[in-house]
């Protein structure tokens, strides 16, 4: 209520087809009463990220805003694979699509040459985006993010996934499920060239994910199909 652009944002979102609402919602209150506090809160936190770059050109393939493009598409495709898996966690899990990445973006905020020289690296093969963090700077973007996210109190699912999503096999059972899901949306945008898509092209999908997360071959086949038209609708709503 306080924060007149961040509250124009959160309705724009709430109203948008992104949520498919039966009609318009003109205030914060009815948000919250139709979507939950925890989803509204979710909204506020998405729209307030994409704030958290700064433009200009990675490499000659991907700018800046291919890096938010990127979180915002595995967001998208991690709330699918949600939906489509039966999980109960289906905002939290764009969500934790969303904010996957920060590493990243603060690394290219405080070292955005060094980044242009990383990314530069990954696409010559000379190594995974990952092992050349750690190279470059002693820590790769999950452990920067881990830290990160715990200096801003996030819940412990959104923890894990900035802090796991490359190898969600080290954590306990009941957080699994969630940072798979990151996981698995993750490699298929990287798969599919959509954004910025060098962080986890070297990773793969098995059917032992897709059974963590309760999917089929089909079903990720249905989410494909669907990907397209739903981040064109998140993107027209949460970049500035």
């Amino acid at each position: 209520r306080t924060d007149p652009a961040l509250a124009t944002k959160v309705l724009k979102v709430v109203n948008s087809a992104f949520y498919g609402l039966p009609s318009q919602i003109a205030n914060l209150d009815r948000a919250i009463v139709m979507l939950g506090l925890s989803a509204v809160k979710n909204i506020a936190l998405a729209a307030s990220l994409s704030r958290l770059f700064r433009p200009g050109a990675i490499s000659e393939r991907f700018d800046a805003t291919d890096l938010w493009a990127h979180c915002v598409s595995v967001g998208v495709c991690a709330r699918l694979l949600a939906q489509a898996g039966g999980g109960t966690q289906v905002e939290e899990a764009f969500v934790g699509g969303l904010v996957h990445d920060v590493g990243l973006l603060i690394e290219y905020q405080l070292f955005p040459e060094e980044v242009k020289t990383l990314v530069q690296r990954v696409e010559k093969g000379e190594g995974t985006l990952p092992a050349l963090e750690q190279e470059m700077f002693g820590a790769d973007h999950q452990a920067i993010g881990a830290y990160l996210a715990g200096k801003w109190k996030f819940p412990p699912a959104l923890r894990s996934a900035i802090s796991y999503h490359h190898n969600p096999q080290m954590l306990q059972p009941a957080l699994r499920r969630f940072v798979t899901t990151i996981t698995v949306a993750d490699t298929i945008c990287c798969q599919n060239e959509i954004a910025f898509h060098l962080s986890a092209r070297h990773q793969e999908v098995d059917e032992g994910m897709l059974e963590q997360i309760g999917l089929t071959v089909a079903k990720v086949g249905e989410v494909l199909e669907a990907l397209p038209e739903r981040i064109a609708e998140a993107n027209a709503i949460f970049k500035e």
